[in-house]
């Protein structure tokens, strides 16, 4: 990654708390008032109006929710999904309700990110080849970056993938560009990283190889799923495709937490997977 765009994407983080991202046993109900404290947990980001009009763009086929899964739809509705967000949330979801929060409990988390580490171990303790990737270069940066570097430290092999490839759409005036900052690929415009619900980077990056395992979310993650790669995704609560994927027996590891919030606060998550 030019060091331009790298200085450029660290700016925009907070300065990390170094004592935090160590691996170590964590009691649970400390991790859980951590994730609470950092608002990983309690009341998400996306108000149910959000999350209602999601899942229905998702029904309608809309491509930008779909995040590069096919046949989503057959046999879901509303109410289904909504379920399906409740059940991974931890909390009821009043479902007459067009406005208000929505709540995610911290003790389905810690059950998820502890779930998904073992089969992290496993891909370790195996030297299996992965995948790590982010449609969110600022708010969850930090611990896919930390991760990356405990993974491989612990004997997983880091792919990097598709670097600098570049394209671009008709309709845009930028390239797209594939970048890799400390093992992890997000998709850049040539001049910032950006957020993105984007399938394409992940379906390039699988071109040129194919990983034991992807560890991702958004695009990255679906496109992964949509190729038959074993996939461990984080999703937020308006982000229901992958949950969809689940419940159709696409994927087994789904881990449901508000995505955007400072950088720092996803230490509990951190520290949950690597135990």
């Amino acid at each position: 990654m030019p060091s331009d765009v790298i200085e450029a994407h660290v700016s925009r983080l907070p300065p990390l708390g170094e004592h935090d991202w160590i691996p170590r046993s964590v009691d649970r109900a400390d991790l859980e008032r951590a994730l609470l404290a950092g608002s990983v947990a309690g009341t998400a980001t996306h108000p149910i109006e959000n999350v209602r009009g999601n899942i229905q763009m998702l029904l309608e086929h809309d491509p930008d929710k779909e995040f590069g899964l096919e046949g989503l739809q057959e046999g879901m509705t509303l109410d289904l999904v909504l379920g399906l967000v409740e059940r991974a949330a931890g909390a009821p979801i009043d479902r007459d309700a067009r406005h208000g929060p929505v709540e995610v409990r911290a003790r389905p988390i810690v059950d998820a990110s502890r779930a998904a580490g073992e089969r992290l171990a496993r891909a370790c303790a195996r030297g299996e080849s992965m995948v790590l990737a982010t449609g969110h270069p600022t708010g969850l940066a930090y611990l896919y970056h930390q991760l990356a570097v405990e993974l491989a430290r612990r004997g997983a092999r880091i792919l990097i993938l598709g670097a600098g490839l570049r394209w671009r759409d008709a309709r845009l005036d930028h390239d797209w560009l594939i970048e890799h900052y400390d093992g992890v690929a997000m998709l850049g415009d040539g001049r910032v990283l950006r957020h993105t619900h984007r399938p394409d980077a992940m379906e390039r990056m699988l071109a040129e190889g194919r990983p034991d395992l992807v560890f991702a979310d958004h695009g990255f993650a679906g496109a992964a799923i949509e190729a038959g790669v074993e996939t461990i995704s984080i999703a937020d609560v308006n982000d229901t495709a992958l949950l969809v994927a689940k419940a159709k027996g696409r994927t087994e590891h789904v881990l449901v937490f508000d995505d955007h919030v400072d950088p720092n606060a996803y230490w509990p998550v951190f520290v949950a997977l690597t135990e």
